[in-house]
């Protein structure tokens, strides 16, 4: 649903309980475990980084009764419009000596003596 390519998410609750880990075999035996073996319950929130895509959500996880049929979980909030890493900055200022004032080198033709 996040489009996470190597994600790592804890509980945030200042313990650093790791629930998903992106190194190879971590938390593998947390996968048949439930949310609620770990104390998350209604209000509890979560940290999920993929820094591979400089990229961290938190998630506030709410209960409710009023899903439809076999759905296990909605997403609800704003999602961003693009996954993935951060374009880079491209700076359209020319900077001279380490001034970006805007002032140009001289182009004056003048004799020299």
């Amino acid at each position: 649903k996040f489009a996470m390519v190597a994600p790592d998410v804890q509980i945030d609750d200042g313990k650093g309980t790791i629930l998903i880990s992106s190194e190879e075999g971590e938390t593998e035996a947390n996968n048949h475990r439930k949310l609620s073996d770990f104390g998350i319950r209604n209000g509890t929130r979560l940290q999920a980084d993929d820094f591979l895509q400089d990229y961290t959500l938190l998630i506030n996880v709410l209960h409710s009764e009023d899903l439809e049929k076999d759905v296990e979980f909605e997403v609800v909030g704003d999602a961003p419009e693009k996954v993935g890493p951060k374009p880079s900055e491209s700076t359209s200022k020319n900077i001279t000596n380490g001034s970006d004032d805007g002032a140009q080198p001289s182009t004056s033709t003048g004799k020299q003596q």
